[in-house]
């Protein structure tokens, strides 16, 4: 009987953790509707897949140039850690990978580079 328990939490657990929701926030941005999601939720340290929606008046945006900056601020012992990542337009959202280093607090900040105007979407994440 044990067994079967021990059994059944493990699928349980398995399940939902293969079933996990996506990280997924919307924001504006001037004009913009931006939605965010990232493949790992909460954000995991390593590689995590971001994929990033832009609407404009309820159009996609595809001409834009989309640059991701994101970090963790300097704490004890520790300077700042800044970073870029570019993307890729696939399927009407722009693509790309962040590689988060380590646990805690960081910052993501979306730069929409469209006609020579450039607006920015940011975000805070906990790592774990």
């Amino acid at each position: 009987m044990k067994k079967f328990v021990l059994i059944l939490m493990v699928l349980f657990l398995t399940a939902g953790v293969a079933f996990a929701k996506d990280y997924e926030i919307t924001k504006k941005a001037g004009d913009y509707t931006v939605q965010i999601r990232m493949d790992r939720n909460p954000p995991v340290v390593g590689a995590n897949q971001i994929a990033i929606g832009i609407k404009a008046k309820a159009a996609d945006v595809t001409d834009a140039t989309v640059l991701v900056d994101y970090g963790m601020a300097a704490m004890p012992g520790m300077p700042a850690m800044n970073y870029k990542a570019k993307t890729d337009l696939t399927d009407k959202k722009f693509h790309g990978k962040l590689n988060l280093s380590m646990s805690g607090p960081w910052f993501i900040n979306v730069k929409i580079t469209r006609a020579g105007k450039t607006q920015t979407v940011k975000l805070n994440v906990d790592v774990q």
